[in-house]
């Protein structure tokens, strides 16, 4: 089963726990505002690769790897979940720890053959980097072209399966740092047992050029980066009503 792939990096360091052998992969639903590899939202295309070849290259420099591993991301890899079965099959089998960084915008709640595959998934996927965009349902849509109501329910499908999440948030100025949407994405969070980290990106700038290479208008034309001091503000609002639930919660347990 081979899979369309946009690009690899083979010492990523941002892309889950240690240094990091990265898969994006090609094709994805969402078409966030910010998104600053346009060129891989179309399904279908890209290199064609196998799992078997990817898990070559990775062996090449696994002396370098240490306590890191494997990390697919995309576009969305979800789109592409035969061959992640693959893939992460074959991981498992060297003992590379894997990890999935998605949207979990493929997500529908009930029984389907996509939901057997993923229950599968999930069992040979070590941690999922999951990116909330935005929490309020009319803000996501108009960010992303999509709603979040599958987005939220794969949040609380990997609570579920017990499978550790890290939470990212990307920080635009006007768009994702409104106080009160911080704070609920923050209750959200903290209703979830197995959240191990959060991540607070600022938002940046980079993509523009590549927006004009593409010939494409760059929806965010005229916003300016989010400051390092601005994405930790919006990182305290969202971790003070994470407490505040989790301790919510804890107490109504206890009464």
């Amino acid at each position: 089963m081979d899979g369309y792939i946009h690009s690899v990096e083979s010492f990523g360091t941002v892309d889950g726990p240690g240094l990091r052998f990265v898969i994006f992969c090609q094709g994805c639903p969402m078409r966030c505002q910010y998104c600053h590899n346009p060129d891989s939202w179309e399904v279908g295309k890209g290199m064609r690769m196998s799992p078997q070849v990817l898990i070559e290259q990775y062996e090449r420099n696994k002396a370098f790897y240490g306590s890191g591993g494997l990390t697919v991301t995309g576009g969305e890899p979800l789109l592409q979940i035969d061959f992640l079965l693959e893939l992460f099959a074959l991981a498992k089998e060297r003992h590379i720890h894997t990890c999935i960084d998605t949207s979990g915008a493929t997500y529908r709640e009930g029984t389907s053959d996509y939901n057997d595959r993923l229950d599968a998934l999930m069992a040979l996927t070590d941690l999922v980097m999951l990116d909330i965009k935005h929490i309020d349902v009319p803000a996501h849509k108009k960010l992303t072209g999509m709603d979040n109501g599958g987005i939220l329910a794969f949040a609380r499908y990997l609570e579920r399966k017990g499978v550790p999440v890290w939470i990212r948030h990307v920080v635009v100025p006007g768009v994702t740092d409104d106080e009160e949407a911080l704070a609920r994405l923050g209750r959200f969070i903290g209703g979830l047992s197995n959240v191990k980290a959060l991540d607070v990106l600022p938002y940046h700038t980079m993509g523009v050029a590549k927006y004009a290479q593409l010939g494409i208008p760059y929806p965010l034309a005229g916003t300016p980066a989010m400051s390092r001091e601005g994405a930790e503000r919006a990182r305290t609002i969202i971790l003070r009503s994470l407490k505040e639930e989790r301790r919510r919660r804890k107490a109504d347990q206890s009464t």
